[in-house]
């Protein structure tokens, strides 16, 4: 990852379009991330702010985050300070990781105010803190006491004093000898971080990799030239991991994707990821539940296979009682056992006996055992079936959990109600339900296609949203999403892509050459009294396919 100085610069001449634009709307959708809607060029535009530990950035996003029915204290403040209010400029110092957004807004009696709200990226130091005109903070996102940081404090009330600078030689600024004095001996990516302004190590082994050839200070200049005006946004996977630059990246090999700004760019790197930090702040109590009954199922489904086990042992009762009948002569009450031969096999057998009761009151012992076990036998095996299938559908919610939007989330909240796993949440506010809504794409040749997230979604979709004539495709013995096409003869390149969203939203995501299966609406079925989302289905065929993220997210239709 390399939102560093350089990058910060990049990302503040992009959003130099926002210069002069009006705040509409002020929403926090939690506490590490806050969106400003912005009415600029005749456009408008989501302004991203987060201060995740490891995902700190700020940019134009167009991706959907939801928002809490009661909005918090800090986004309170900041409606009431900037709503309405127009960004007049924004700035940095040098290559730090600090932007500010000046913006003039109007207090409440509509007399004219100057405020700046400031972002700090700075790993778990990041912090987005707003100040009014005479450099006191109003509130930060984050509070630093004095007995935390002796340097300053960041507490309503208190003066804004920036981060301590680093210094550190400014790449924008330096002559042509200075540089080719640096690097006239063979120089570390830490070297080339700790003598200029703005690198991360990640730049600098880019740059120190394009040094190899060519003149060195003209490769330099180039090189920031380059990123301050995002040549090329570049993100790029090696090895499993991500990397993102706004110019090429040279010195990795791996699959890379060229973006047409920063903000998209940053939105493929980071929204995935900070969404599924967002559903495990809001789903962590239900995945710990759920992990739970899969592990509380485990354990009853071992003593079931125990009890199933000695349920088995009906053969030899019945066995013992057939030979007791047919041995009555051979022994009498008061013996602890009996050997006879077994004519199945004309072998001897030991059987044991209970001395207090006669020979025919121990064969019917055994008959009356023979006939318990039977049942038992029945019994368990229905108990194992059951468990089985509930772990199963755990399991499968598990995976829906892993792969939830916020408002999934709720939706499989009201299943494990409905199902009384979980007793009703208390709420105040009575909203009328919400329909379930399956995720939108579409293909590449322009055909709709739907994916349900979670059970209520599949039901929904399955049964009440798609046509009959519709294609309908499931993972092939794999938990995952009900994916449907909105065409009866969709072509090849339709049929390929929604396969792949089906493997994508299965437990197979991290998989290759998943089996697809796929068949129309018509042949899919849902047995009488099954769990939501359980169908059977028939006539159908299979594609093997591998899941691809970037695919899924080219597909994705936007708001």
């Amino acid at each position: 990852m390399a939102f560093d100085g350089l990058f910060t610069v990049a990302i503040i001449n992009e959003l130099k379009k926002l210069e002069t634009g009006r705040i509409s709307k002020v929403h926090q959708p939690n506490a590490l991330e806050v969106v400003l809607h912005i009415r600029a060029m005749g456009k408008n535009e989501k302004l991203l702010f987060s201060i995740h530990p490891s995902y700190a950035r700020v940019h134009i996003t167009k991706e959907s985050i939801d928002n809490p029915q009661e909005p918090p204290m800090f986004c309170m403040l900041l409606r009431k300070h900037i709503e309405g209010g127009i960004i007049t400029r924004i700035e940095n110092d040098g290559f730090e990781r600090v932007i500010t957004f000046h913006i003039e807004s109007k207090n409440e009696i509509g007399d004219p105010v100057s405020r700046k709200l400031i972002i700090e990226i700075m790993g778990r130091h990041s912090n987005l803190i707003l100040v009014d005109e005479t450099n006191k903070i109003i509130d930060g996102l984050k509070h630093l006491p004095p007995s935390v940081n002796s340097y300053r404090t960041v507490l309503p009330g208190f003066e804004y004093v920036q981060p301590p600078m680093q210094e550190k030689v400014n790449p924008q600024n330096v002559s042509d000898e200075e540089i080719e004095q640096f690097f006239s001996a063979d120089r570390t990516p830490q070297e080339v971080v700790e003598h200029f302004a703005g690198f991360s190590p990640f730049h600098a082994n880019e740059l120190l990799h394009r040094m190899k050839d060519g003149n060195v200070s003209q490769v330099f200049r180039d090189f920031i030239g380059e990123i301050i005006t995002s040549d090329k946004p570049t993100y790029l996977e090696a090895d499993g991991k991500p990397y993102f630059s706004p110019t090429m990246i040279t010195h990795l090999s791996g699959r890379i994707t060229h973006y047409e700004d920063l903000s998209s760019l940053l939105d493929r790197v980071f929204y995935a990821r900070a969404e599924r930090d967002r559903v495990k702040q809001q789903a962590g109590d239900l995945e710990r539940f759920i992990l739970n009954e899969i592990n509380k199922l485990k354990t009853k489904l071992k003593k079931l296979h125990n009890d199933l086990e000695q349920a088995s042992k009906l053969d030899q009762y019945q066995l013992f009682g057939e030979l007791l009948m047919a041995n009555l002569y051979q022994f009498e009450k008061g013996m602890k056992e009996v050997r006879v031969i077994n004519y199945y096999n004309n072998e001897e057998i030991t059987i044991p006996l209970d001395e207090r009761k006669t020979p025919v009151e121990n064969a019917q012992s055994y008959y009356t055992k023979y006939n318990k076990a039977k049942n038992a036998l029945i019994r368990v095996k229905e108990q194992i079936d059951k468990t089985n299938e509930e772990i199963e559908y755990f399991e499968m919610l598990l995976n829906q959990v892993n792969q939830a939007s916020p408002t999934d989330i709720e939706e499989i909240r009201e299943e494990l109600v409905e199902q009384g796993y979980l007793k009703k949440r208390t709420n105040k506010q009575k909203n009328k339900p919400a329909k379930p809504a399956p995720e939108k794409f579409v293909s590449s040749t322009g055909i709709p296609i739907s994916v349900g997230k979670n059970n209520k979604q599949n039901d929904y979709l399955t049964f009440k949203i798609a046509k009959k004539s519709d294609i309908w495709l499931h993972t092939k013995d794999i938990p995952g999403s009900h994916v449907v096409i909105h065409s009866s003869e969709p072509d090849d390149t339709t049929l390929k892509e929604a396969a792949i969203l089906s493997a994508y939203f299965s437990k197979a995501r991290n998989s290759s050459s998943v089996p697809v299966d796929y068949t129309q609406i018509r042949h899919v079925k849902k047995p009488s009294g099954a769990k939501p989302g359980f169908v059977i289905y028939f006539e159908q065929k299979t594609l093997y396919v591998t899941p691809d993220e970037e695919v899924v997210l080219k597909l994705k239709q936007k708001e």
